[in-house]
């Protein structure tokens, strides 16, 4: 049986941890995928996000951020009604925000890819951490991100959330030691 990061016992984790959690991503679209995801997840568990994804691609147009940045109050009120995803009216807004403040950063940098792995200068680090008990909350670097993207208009992007979207998307490798994807 395969050595497994704490957090990965069960499904959906399981397949999210083998699957996507810690690989470098760098395709936009899932970039805002996260950053929505991350966002809604604050004051919950993952799972329950993961468990309502399809709900949120189908409810922000499969995280198209230039179809999400010009939803109105109409398709807000929809949203506030959509079980399949957290009904929250300050996290919709953000999503919604967030998308606007997202196109912004692509047209000023090319991608918000290039934006983003600047942080760690477009190389993931590679943490070396033996159980999920020693993973940090926040880092000096979620927190520079934290700060430049609330800088940019961003909401619900504390160091927690920004560390998570780090470790989401591989800017970080944060499989613990004994996990078989460590090494990889």
């Amino acid at each position: 049986m395969k050595k497994r990061c704490e957090w990965a016992k069960d499904e959906p984790n399981t397949t999210y941890h083998d699957v996507e959690w810690g690989k470098p991503q760098h395709d936009d679209r899932k970039l805002f995928e996260f950053l929505v995801l991350e966002g809604a997840q604050a004051g919950l568990s993952w799972t329950t996000i993961l468990k309502r994804r399809d709900g949120y691609r189908k409810a922000f147009s499969d995280f198209d951020a230039r179809k999400v940045s010009k939803y109105n109050q109409k398709q807000i009120e929809k949203l506030l009604k959509d079980e399949s995803i957290i009904r929250n009216k300050l996290k919709i807004n953000s999503a919604i925000n967030n998308a606007k403040q997202f196109l912004k950063i692509q047209e000023e940098f090319g991608s918000f890819d290039k934006y983003l792995w600047g942080f760690v200068n477009h190389k993931p680090i590679k943490n070396k951490f033996k159980k999920h008990s020693d993973l940090p909350a926040s880092t000096e670097i979620s927190e520079k991100l934290s700060l430049d993207l609330k800088k940019r208009g961003f909401n619900f992007v504390g160091p927690t959330i920004c560390y998570a979207l780090m470790q989401a998307i591989g800017m970080v490798n944060d499989h613990t030691s004994e996990c078989y994807l460590y090494q990889k």
